[in-house]
């Protein structure tokens, strides 16, 4: 009896294992971001370019985000998660799919993702910012690199 017990503790400390490395291996895999072939910008390029009117600078991650932290100056949110996300930053650039547009989101993962939807949509000229607000692996992101931050306004996005 003592044997086969044993033999069930290993199988629910083995599942147990199992879900517990297949729950990292998602979160690592939505914490990297996709290979995006076109441009790539750091924080502080984004913000001089941004503010320069260089660039269109959109920062497209969720109203709770802009409001835990702020926008960066220069930069205008608007929620990917829009079912009119494509419109609104063709409205944004004028109707010019070549405009320069600067993707910010918080670490990078989101904007090399939409970048890359956003270029098979016709838009030619779509640039990443892979620090993100936060920071990741391509730098310390917008809010450590201490650049200004503005404070969300109610109602846009």
């Amino acid at each position: 009896m003592a044997d086969k017990t044993n033999r069930t503790r290993r199988w629910v400390l083995l599942g147990g294992c199992a879900v517990v490395a297949g729950g990292f291996a998602i979160r690592e895999y939505r914490l990297i971001p996709q290979d995006y072939a076109g441009g790539q910008i750091s924080v502080s390029a984004a913000h001089k370019r941004a503010v320069s009117g260089d660039i269109l600078l959109v920062d497209i991650r969720t109203p709770r985000e802009w409001q835990a932290t702020g926008i960066g100056e220069a930069a205008h949110p608007l929620d990917m998660r829009r079912d009119d996300f494509e419109q609104a930053l063709a409205q944004l650039t004028e109707g010019r799919l070549d405009a320069p547009v600067a993707l910010i989101c918080a670490r990078g993962v989101r904007s090399a993702r939409l970048s890359n939807r956003l270029t098979e949509a016709g838009f030619t000229n779509i640039i990443d910012v892979p620090e993100g607000m936060l920071g990741s692996a391509a730098g310390p992101g917008w809010v450590r690199a201490g650049l200004p931050i503005q404070r969300k306004e109610e109602g846009t996005e």
